[in-house]
């Protein structure tokens, strides 16, 4: 079934969102800063491997930098184009929409947690190659293991941050199903090289995600959104 692997993955985030919001409220504030803590540290390391991946290379038995242009190129250009459309704006309207329509409006945190956890679980090569697979092949695997992965993270941070996580799988529904259902126009585009710079810049942002939910708003990683364009359209035009 086409699209399987996306309703698979949000079936995954709503029962690992309100996992952490029945068990969240039976947790000290010092345990849920002491989890949202250990959470953060998880997504700065599997955004540093990604990004690393991309940018180092054995060369001659010695690791050498590589990608280093496409990834400054690529994170300025794109945080261009983010800043004059301000992406980050526009999702925080969504979600204080979503505070309002949910009543949710004595929840002070619901939309820094709406989007952390969107920025945290919608961003990544797993999530494009993922329903690429789906929306071809009817490949639901990869999402399926996403979605296990996003459960935990989700459950987490519901916990820590308050049922704003919950509603992150939104955004998810809507960016895999929508390359779901065009992966037969995007499939010529994602070549190897594409989804190399997918994966390493969109690792970057995740990092970025990581550094803001321990140090608070350093990046506005919402605005950087575009780089991840700008980088498989580089490998296109390469």
């Amino acid at each position: 079934m086409i699209g399987l692997g996306t309703l698979i993955d949000g079936g995954f985030i709503l029962v690992g969102g309100l996992a952490g919001l029945a068990f969240g409220r039976f947790l000290t504030p010092r345990i849920q800063d002491t989890l949202l803590k250990a959470t953060a540290v998880a997504i700065l390391f599997v955004g540093l491997s990604g990004a690393l991946a991309g940018m180092l290379s054995l060369e001659g038995g010695k690791l050498a930098a590589v990608n280093s242009a496409l990834v400054v190129g690529s994170l300025a250009l794109g945080s261009l184009i983010g800043e004059v459309f301000d992406l980050e704006r526009q999702l925080d309207r969504f979600g204080e929409w979503l505070k309002y329509a949910t009543r949710s409006n004595g929840d002070s945190a619901f939309v820094d947690a709406f989007v952390s956890a969107s920025l945290s679980v919608a961003v990544g090569a797993m999530a494009i190659v993922g329903s690429i697979q789906d929306g071809l092949t009817g490949d639901w695997t990869t999402l399926a293991l996403k979605g296990a992965i996003d459960a935990l993270l989700v459950c987490t941070m519901t916990a820590s941050m308050g049922k704003g996580c919950i509603f992150s799988v939104i955004p998810v529904v809507l960016l895999q199903g929508g390359v779901t259902v065009l992966a037969q126009i995007l499939n010529p585009l994602m070549t190897a090289a594409a989804i190399a710079n997918l994966s390493t810049v969109g690792s970057i942002l995740i990092f970025c995600v990581g550094i803001d939910l321990i140090w608070g708003k350093t990046f506005r990683v919402a605005n950087m959104l575009p780089s991840v364009v700008i980088a498989m359209a580089a490998a296109l035009l390469a």
